[in-house]
């Protein structure tokens, strides 16, 4: 028996117990709600999904193919379009997620109005847009059941059955979320109490970065300050603890590393003998041998292999790496953070290579087999440019004839039609599955992508209605095309709830119910 026969016949022995006071409810009714309200409570939602990231953590460990992908979504309207979209071009949503981006959370969600990633957003918004998109998941598992239901009562015979199948077997629009807690918006107590309200709002997957709470940058800006790495091990126990706490024992923890870019730390680590955590972080700091006699007031110096060293000091009080010590830094952090609670890794890298971040991974492999990374393909790359220019290197150093392009130029729409930007265009396409195989890339990410193209659609359309093209602008560009290609929400008042209200006005109150969906709704034009 499916689970909604048992809702069916549980109510109905549930109503037989109140002595005829509920016989104007309909058990049925009360199944048809319950299956399209399936998550009672974000923790429902964070335990169910984390055993999904389990379980697709498991197959791409036995098969690199089975990689996993996101995109970034500011509101929930936009990630509940992005899984309708999936579902009905896909058939399924396994293996797709959403990923919330706090980069999107302060430039289009704080109370302050636009702002850098850096941290200065509410704390709040982070679990308020995870809440929201959850919402808007569980609204359309409701409205597609809703129609579902509706062609039930139509149907008949073997069509009945067919219907009744397709309800027993429905797939929920609730995936996984990728959470971006940044920094943690404070110390570790900071960042278990967020992490905790996060998880109430559905968080199965929480990521940390390894910067300075206070110095926050985004993680294609320059100025990025890391801290040591018993510190960063902290945050990530709290975070444990807040999923332990709540009974969601598998949450999945992504440490994500910004050592590649970041040239700076605000702390010298604390040290107890050498070789331990905080010497090899220290171990990477530029320095200069001093005598005491070279010391000035206030100069901060360290014993390191034996010697009296100073490490540099910028005016802002904060202290330098090394050059070129960044790959070996992002290492040292990735296999830390796995041997210490994280999951997942993320590392990231100034520019998609898979040759770069393939060779980072097998160092960490070396220490940790089934290390995966987490990977943001961003539009902070020009993917253009640095692909022409990869496929401009390898032809070069294979001896090819390279007279028809310029390296610098490669973005010229003249090369748009070569070989070389066709062969580039190709490994941009297959870039997702190569990174899997070649690069232990669990799962790849798109941060700001409905950032862009809310923007893009936008400007399409101004140019269009507000020129010459005037309504057809709209109606060529936007409402034919959503016909056309079968956008659901081309029905605005059905994706806004108003036949689910319907079926409640007739549940509630059966022939007295003033339905909003009657001939002269004009939404029967579609």
């Amino acid at each position: 028996m499916s689970i909604f026969s048992q809702d069916i016949a549980a109510v109905t022995e549930l109503r037989s117990a109140q002595s005829g006071a509920w016989s104007a409810i309909n058990p049925e009714y009360v199944a048809r709600m319950r299956i399209q309200n399936r998550f009672k409570t974000g923790i429902d939602i964070a335990k169910y999904t984390a055993a999904i990231m389990r379980a697709d953590m498991a197959e791409y460990d036995a098969d690199p193919s089975a990689y996993t992908q996101s995109l970034g979504c500011w509101h929930g309207f936009i990630g509940q379009q992005k899984l309708i979209s999936i579902k009905k071009h896909f058939g399924t949503t396994k293996k797709k997620y959403l990923y919330l981006s706090g980069w999107m959370i302060a430039a289009l969600r704080s109370e302050f109005g636009p702002l850098p990633d850096q941290s200065m957003h509410e704390k709040t918004a982070v679990a308020s847009l995870i809440a929201e998109l959850y919402t808007f998941l569980r609204q359309a598992d409701a409205r597609e059941l809703g129609g579902l239901f509706r062609q039930l009562d139509a149907a008949d015979g073997e069509a009945k059955k067919a219907i009744q199948a397709k309800i027993d077997n429905f797939e929920t629009h609730v995936v996984p979320i990728i959470d971006d807690i940044d920094t943690g918006f404070g110390n570790a107590e900071a960042t278990y109490l967020m992490a905790k309200q996060m998880i109430e709002a559905g968080a199965c997957c929480i990521q940390i970065e390894n910067q300075v709470s206070d110095e926050k940058q985004c993680g294609h800006q320059d100025g990025k300050v890391t801290v040591p790495h018993e510190d960063f091990l902290a945050k990530i126990n709290a975070v444990r603890y807040a999923f332990l706490e709540l009974g969601v024992d598998n949450g999945v923890i992504v440490a994500r590393t910004d050592s590649l870019g970041a040239g700076l730390t605000k702390q010298i680590a604390v040290t107890r003998e050498p070789g331990d955590l905080g010497d090899q972080y220290n171990s990477f700091l530029d320095v200069d041998e001093v005598s005491i006699d070279d010391l000035n007031s206030g100069d901060v110096v360290i014993k390191q292999n034996g010697k009296l060293v100073r490490p540099k000091r910028l005016p802002s009080n904060l202290y330098q790496f090394k050059k070129g010590t960044g790959e070996a830094r992002c290492v040292l952090d990735c296999i830390t953070s796995l041997q210490n609670g994280a999951d997942m890794i993320w590392i990231e890298t100034e520019k998609p290579h898979i040759g770069q971040i393939g060779a980072m991974v097998d160092e960490i492999r070396k220490t940790v087999p089934n290390a995966k990374l987490v990977y943001n393909n961003s539009p902070s790359f020009n993917w253009t440019l640095n692909f022409r220019q990869q496929i401009f290197d390898a032809w070069a150093e294979a001896g090819k004839d390279l007279s028809d392009y310029d390296r610098a130029d490669l973005m010229n729409t003249s090369y748009d039609q070569s070989q070389l930007a066709a062969e580039a265009d190709e490994k941009i396409r297959t870039f997702q599955a190569d990174a899997a195989r070649d690069a232990g890339i669990f799962h790849h990410l798109i941060t700001l992508p409905t950032y862009h193209t809310a923007a893009l659609s936008t400007d399409n359309l101004a140019k269009e209605y507000f020129g010459d093209q005037g309504m057809l602008g709209y109606v060529a560009g936007v409402q034919r095309k959503e016909i056309r290609q079968g956008i659901a929400c081309v029905k605005h008042q059905n994706m806004a709830g108003s036949d689910m209200g319907d079926d409640h006005k007739e549940y509630f109150a059966g022939e007295a119910a003033l339905k909003a969906s009657g001939k002269d709704n004009t939404m029967n034009q579609f």
